[in-house]
């Protein structure tokens, strides 16, 4: 960095990627509005205009304070893309193959991004250079536009029907299959448009108490994962051995995380394969306490395995999350875990900041949270194998939590005001 960021100064550093993670939190509280406003592929592309933007900015900054600031704005921008495009693709691709999606097409590409990154640093050595390099590749994704559609399931929540049909009939064109002359006829409409799910208020989600548990540990769950994911990323200049070696490992290593998700979102129960996960990666975190300081290659392998087993559970917790809750109440469910998460990715360079005065402190620190977090799935429900809930009568109940009268009473009353606003 250009502004000497050390000694007395050296609490700007951390506090310049949290306020970067300050930005992706407020980011994701509105992506989802702006996309069920606009469309997915409008907010997708210009999301990433922004993007580039931003980062052609942030390279003319003249003082700290200003790239705080471009930084924080860049945050807002960020998340967007990358949860449209799961949304898009999830809206478009056929129910067999949205799990390989999610964890495979997603993750596998985002780590070989991951990977791309050191090795254009290690060429690049100038911070201002390397982020205008990074944004002039941003701009390979203009072509994209003419080749992705818009969301059909969008369009006709819409109304623009005629729209949608053409995307359909495109599609059918590229799979080589002949679509029948009329695809929607009017009672299909009327009832597409029926079942769109609307959002609820967040208030929902402490109505009863057994949602209320849920909300709680899943929140708990995604912060402490999203404390060790980027804990241990922005942790790599504390490591031994090449930075950019490390930097490339760990985007490595996150491929087999997510082709075992993916394996074990389809054959394994969601409560002990996340909790066994977890607390493996915790475990190995602490067993490096117990490691001489001499075998450095031995703590980096184990650091990998850490840091394998986050993303594993980081994949997984998608799923899982949005199992547990109601059709109605998923999208606002899963919205407050995930920025529950942002709020541990906050945390996390001050985590990694305490590597400053013992080098094994953030990994003990990083442990001991995984390890807790392992247990307290536990509490949850089972969900594989079990259909997903569409009202919150059919959600799997908390064991320990016993429901009394007076929570069976407003559990009726949410679902009254559930199916009004269905029917506004």
């Amino acid at each position: 960095m250009a502004w000497d960021l050390v000694c007395d100064d050296k609490w700007k550093e951390p506090f310049t990627t949290s306020l970067y993670f300050f930005g992706v939190l407020i980011g994701s509280g509105g992506s989802g509005v702006i996309s069920d406003r606009f469309g997915r592929k409008i907010v997708l592309f210009g999301s990433m205009g922004v993007q580039i933007l931003f980062n052609l900015l942030i390279t003319l900054s003249p003082s700290w304070e200003i790239f705080c600031l471009i930084n924080f704005l860049r945050g807002i921008g960020e998340v967007s893309y990358y949860v449209t495009a799961f949304v898009l693709g999830s809206e478009i691709l056929q129910k067999s193959i949205r799990v390989t999606y999610s964890t495979l097409g997603i993750g596998c590409f985002y780590a070989v991004g991951y990977m791309m990154l050191p090795f254009i640093a290690y060429f690049v050595r100038g911070w201002r250079m390397l982020i205008l390099i990074l944004s002039l590749i941003c701009l390979l994704y203009i072509p994209l536009w003419w080749f992705i559609p818009e969301s059909p399931r969008w369009l006709l929540s819409k109304g623009r029907v005629k729209e949608a049909e053409s995307i359909i009939r495109c599609m059918a064109k590229k799979n080589g299959i002949t679509p029948p002359p009329v695809l929607f006829t009017d009672d299909e409409l009327e009832n597409i448009q029926n079942k769109q799910v609307k959002s609820v208020p967040v208030t929902q989600l402490i109505k009863s108490r057994n949602i209320l548990v849920i909300t709680v540990i899943s929140a708990l769950i995604w912060m402490i994962i999203a404390i060790g994911y980027y804990g241990l990323s922005l942790n790599i200049p504390n490591l031994h051995g090449n930075d950019y070696l490390n930097c490339f490992l760990f985007g490595a290593i996150e491929i087999p995380s997510y082709i075992a998700s993916w394996l074990l979102l389809r054959k394994c129960p969601r409560r002990l394969s996340h909790a066994g996960i977890l607390a493996l990666s915790g475990g190995v975190l602490l067993f490096m306490n117990l490691i001489p300081s001499n075998l450095s290659i031995l703590s980096t392998v184990l650091v990998l395995i850490g840091k394998m087993g986050n993303a594993w559970a980081y994949c997984m917790v998608y799923v899982y999350t949005s199992e547990l809750y109601p059709t109605p109440l998923r999208n606002t469910g899963v919205g407050v875990s995930s920025m529950a998460s942002r709020t541990g990715s906050i945390i996390s360079p001050y985590i990694v900041l305490l590597g400053s005065y013992q080098e094994i402190l953030p990994f003990i620190v990083m442990g001991v949270l995984m390890v807790f977090s392992g247990i307290v799935v536990l509490f949850l429900p089972e969900t594989f194998n079990i259909p997903l809930p569409d009202t919150i009568d059919q959600m799997q109940k908390v064991k320990w939590c016993k429901c009394s009268h007076s929570d069976s009473t407003q559990t009726r009353e949410t679902n009254v005001v559930i199916l009004k606003e269905e029917m506004l």
